[in-house]
């Protein structure tokens, strides 16, 4: 065991890491974790538009079309958010002016994604004449193709400032209005770049990297057992390293994951069951059913460690049982440690798979409600499944279930840990009576 540790140490750690910090997987990841705040508003409307009260759904069925507008403007169109997110992020890294890169990178998606329509002519009362976007073009569906045009858009301001190919203003020129004008060349060839390859050449960029990617969001975020158990796995066994899981998983299944729960507000707001939406493996269905008290559901670790025999671990555990109700368990993680420790490194990578095996189960049989609400990472789990899955008492009841399965997981390899910490504990007293019998 320790020698495979050591491979681990030496060989995968060092890959595992620098994929996680290469400059442009980063960049997607804080773009993409930069929409949360609008994705998570956008979902409390949605879910206060279901509360399962006939007095409230009367009172409230007037005003749903008004109700609906903050979703559509968050959730519905969160592509071209992350596209400012993503450009910005990018040319942050570069030290480069990054409202710049932003909006250049924003014109660039629209004109990929969102050919206007053009009315000639009123359409009786419902639509007067004029030129309109589909929202649905910036939607998760074109989230694909907003992380590659934001990609290249940066990379082309990037390279005519390089090559100093840009048009400079007198010194004592206000430094916005001297980078407006540096972007005026980049801006114009990354307009003519896209226009060319949208609309002269009819190249649908979204379609084809729809086309491309979508099996492998069937696979990661989508319905399969193997796809999810597979996400389970990885972002564990990254965490046992030491790693951050979803540091590590972010720039690849992230898109995904926003994509996944997208398609399910969408659906939901649509009027389908909340049985019957598109995904299971949302990012929300780990957050609520799988990582109760953080990833590798350690809340039930730390229920144990409260009542443990050994100073250390009671104290650590009743330190961090507020942070891990909110799912905030890095000091558990790193303060008992999980991280390259192979007896609580098990159950920490075990116990998830087998409650993600029963949630998937659970939900395919239509015991549980699929998600259906984007709520942040900080809710109490029963409360926050309660709520994402259009109020099911049964999601709450799972979470429970799944917390009492991961208790009973943990615990031999709990007991054997804590026997060492015990021993440990014994030596360092009796060392410590000897150095004090010794003055």
């Amino acid at each position: 065991m320790n020698g495979f540790v050591l491979w681990m140490e030496q060989h995968l750690m060092p890959v595992a890491n620098k994929f996680g910090s290469q400059r442009h997987m980063v960049a997607i990841r804080k773009g993409l974790i930069a929409t949360m705040p609008l994705t998570i508003v956008g979902s409390f409307f949605t879910v206060f538009q279901n509360i399962p009260i006939e007095a409230y759904t009367k009172f409230i069925t007037p005003y749903l079309p008004v109700l609906d507008i903050p979703s559509r403007y968050t959730m519905g169109i969160l592509a071209l958010y992350a596209t400012f997110g993503i450009a910005s992020a990018l040319a942050k890294s570069y030290k480069l002016d990054s409202l710049s890169c932003g909006l250049l990178a924003l014109m660039a998606f629209l004109v990929t994604a969102a050919p206007p329509t053009r009315v000639m002519e009123d359409v009786t009362d419902v639509i007067s004449a004029g030129r309109y976007i589909n929202l649905a073009n910036l939607g998760s569906a074109s989230l694909f193709g907003a992380i590659v045009t934001a990609l290249i858009s940066v990379e082309i301001y990037r390279f005519f400032i390089v090559k100093n190919i840009t048009i400079k203003m007198p010194e004592g020129v206000p430094p916005e209005v001297s980078n407006s004008f540096i972007a005026l060349i980049p801006g114009a060839v990354i307009l003519m770049l896209f226009w060319v390859i949208r609309h002269i050449l009819g190249f649908d960029l979204n379609g084809f990297l729809s086309t491309i990617l979508m099996p492998l969001k069937g696979i990661l975020a989508g319905n399969s057992l193997f796809g999810g158990l597979l996400t389970v796995f990885l972002i564990c066994f990254f965490w046992v390293l030491g790693i951050h899981g979803p540091a590590i998983m972010g720039p690849v299944i992230r898109p995904f994951w926003d994509m996944s729960i997208a398609e399910n507000v969408d659906a939901f707001t649509n009027g389908v069951s909340a049985n019957n939406l598109p995904n299971i493996f949302t990012e929300q269905f780990l957050q609520w059913f799988i990582w109760i008290g953080g990833a590798g559901t350690t809340l039930a670790l730390v229920v144990l460690m409260m009542f443990s025999k050994s100073k250390y671990l009671k104290s650590l555990g009743r330190l961090s049982f507020l942070p891990g109700i909110f799912n905030i368990n890095e000091p558990i993680i790193f303060g008992t440690p999980i991280v390259m420790n192979p007896i609580l490194g098990i159950p920490f990578i075990v116990a998830p798979l087998v409650t993600t095996t029963l949630s998937y189960f659970l939900t395919i049989s239509n015991v549980v409600p699929m998600m259906m609400a984007r709520l942040g990472f900080a809710f109490p789990a029963p409360i926050a499944a309660w709520m994402s899955t259009n109020w099911s008492i049964t999601a709450a009841l799972l979470v429970c279930v799944n917390f009492v399965i991961t208790l009973a997981i943990y615990y031999p390899f709990f007991k054997v840990y804590e026997k060492q910490q015990l021993d440990k504990e014994a030596e360092e007293l009796a060392a410590e009576q000897k150095a004090n019998e010794a003055v």
